[in-house]
């Protein structure tokens, strides 16, 4: 190539790399929508094409554009650029699709308008390569066209109609048991032992309050004191830290809470809580041992932090009334907006009914115009038909003739077939009888077994079945002595298992006894302060959250009365 056309080559390849995403999106619909039946092969053709008309045509100029278009196929060339140049696909979605790869105002402006300005005059380039085509298609030679011919098919006899089986009833449903509809007798059950056991809970809750816990104690006859703990007695306290044992061992037992109402428990839940208990203990007397050893005692870091968290559970509630009187106010501003936009649509409805009204009544008179126009019609059409009626009968009465001449041939042919089917079947059944009789003959088929002797298959491993029989009787014997000791060994398990269990039920019995009255003693004492306590004052923000619903609730009945 010259200098000039390499510059062109690659100046159009670099281009149509460049942009790449506004071609394949022309190219792409050219293949789905008029293109279906070009090749694929000759995409690139159509990359290129699309690149010179869309961005070098004022360039090239019409003429040298035009060149390069007729020296390719012109069908292609004129089904694309028809196609490319249609103004309705430029205005709408390739301007669309090129929009979201660059500004649409810069697509519009540099390359949706030229190409609408050049469009009138590739028009008529699209016109000469049509009359190209069209000249080139005529020289073309017509090939013979195969015709047809019809198989010589036998008729199919016709079937005879089924006789319609009978349609079976239905079966008589079972009703449903009135015991449905009614509640259960366990129900009941359960609410009276839950109302006996709720009095059974406040008699020991009464009891309780009535016995004070006290630290248990045991004096020597020296005057010594002892105290018991869960490892046994030991020496008795100080006077001075009786007091902390008492505290420690109460504040213990009341956080530790267990539900009061009795449940089955098997054996993995038993050991399980019998483990927790004894950790929990363990961990006490190591606290108590510690304190004992002169550690501080946490307890006032936790009152200050019990008291904390108790405000920050105060603000959290009333953040949350604030934002359900907020949610209240919305929903009331909601519904003044909802029955305005009543209002407004209730006038439009009038105003649509009347102009439909209009539109009936002209839809009516047009209606009726159209029907004395199909009435005229119709007579016209029934004089028609009184003539065709006489032709037809006539046509209908020579084909009767015809079919009953054809008919009484084919009952003789019929009749002769009938017969001839009758003597191959009589001489079918002769021979099945004959076959039968044969096949009832008895057979003698006797061997006699030994059933001391091998097979004599030559195998190491042979034995006769009396000698296989007294194998497994030994093998019987031994499996079932195994079967008994294993027996034996599950019940001694099994019995060493259930006084473990019971063990640990007496010690988990005593400790709920005592959790129970740490439970209510606690349960007591918070009664007495939600008693004594005063009730907190209500948010500044709540109380003019309040007043903002009760306004916004008077106006809106105040504009439902005058709806």
């Amino acid at each position: 190539l010259s200098e000039t056309e390499e510059k062109f080559v690659l100046d159009t390849l670099a281009g149509c790399i460049e942009y790449k995403s506004l071609l394949d999106v022309v190219v792409n619909a050219f293949f789905v929508l008029d293109g279906r039946y070009c090749p694929i092969s000759e995409r690139n053709l159509y990359v290129v094409i699309c690149y010179l008309a869309a961005f070098q045509l004022e360039e090239l100029g019409l003429q040298q554009f035009s060149r390069i278009v007729k020296s390719l196929d012109a069908a292609k060339m004129q089904k694309f650029l028809r196609f490319f140049f249609n103004a309705l696909y430029l205005n709408t979605w390739i301007k669309d699709e090129w929009s979201h790869f660059y500004d649409s105002l810069y697509v519009k402006e540099n390359w949706i308008d030229p190409l609408l300005r050049w469009q009138p005059k590739v028009q008529k380039l699209i016109e000469q390569l049509t009359d190209k085509s069209s000249n080139r298609t005529t020289t073309v030679k017509t090939s013979t066209v195969t015709q047809p011919k019809e198989f010589n098919l036998t008729v199919p006899k016709p079937r005879a109609i089924p006789i319609p089986l009978p349609i079976p009833g239905l079966e008589k449903r079972i009703p449903v048991p009135p015991s449905t509809y009614k509640p259960p007798k366990e129900k009941k059950q359960l609410e009276e032992i839950k109302m006996k056991n709720r009095q059974k809970a406040e008699d020991l809750l009464l009891k309780a309050n009535a016995d004070q816990f006290r630290c248990a104690t045991l004096k020597s006859e020296k005057g010594e004191g002892t105290f018991l703990t869960g490892r046994g007695v030991v020496p008795f306290l100080p006077p001075y830290l009786e007091a902390v044992w008492e505290l420690v061992l109460r504040q213990y037992f009341e956080e530790l809470q267990i539900d009061t109402i009795p449940i089955k428990l098997n054996a993995a839940a038993i050991l399980r809580e019998g483990a927790l208990y004894q950790r929990k203990m363990e961990q006490e007397l190591k606290r108590i041992e510690d304190l004992l050893q002169g550690s501080r005692d946490p307890y006032e870091f936790l009152e200050w932090q019990k008291q904390m968290r108790g405000k920050d559970l105060e603000e959290q509630l009333a953040e949350i009334e604030c934002r359900r009187l907020q949610g209240k106010l919305s929903h009331e501003e909601a519904v003044l907006a909802h029955q305005n936009v009543i209002q407004e649509n209730k006038k439009k409805a009038d105003l649509t009914r009347e102009e439909k009204a209009e539109l009936m009544h002209h839809y009516a008179e047009k209606r009726l115009q159209e029907q004395k126009e199909m009435r005229e019609l119709v007579e016209q059409v029934v004089e028609g038909h009184k003539n065709a009626k006489q032709a037809k009968i006539k046509l209908q009465k020579y084909k009767q003739q015809i079919v009953q001449e054809v008919s009484e041939e084919n009952q003789e042919l019929l009749r002769q077939a009938l017969e001839e089917e009758e003597e191959k079947l009589r001489k079918r059944y002769e021979l099945i009888q004959q076959i039968r009789a044969v096949e009832s003959l008895p057979i003698l088929k006797h061997k006699f077994v030994d059933l001391t002797e091998t097979g004599g298959h030559g195998l190491i491993c042979e034995m006769s079945i009396v000698e296989l029989r007294e194998r497994l009787a030994l093998l019987r014997e031994a499996q079932k002595a195994a079967e008994e000791e294993k027996r034996d060994r599950i019940i001694h398990q099994k019995q060493a298992k259930e006084q473990l269990l019971l063990d640990k039920l007496d010690q988990i019995s005593l400790f709920r006894a005592e959790l129970g009255r740490a439970a209510a003693l606690k349960q007591e004492e918070k009664k007495r302060k939600s008693q004594s306590g005063e009730r907190p004052m209500k948010d500044e923000r709540i109380l003019n959250l309040q007043k903002k619903i009760v306004e916004k609730r008077m106006e809106r009945k105040k504009q439902a009365g005058l709806l």
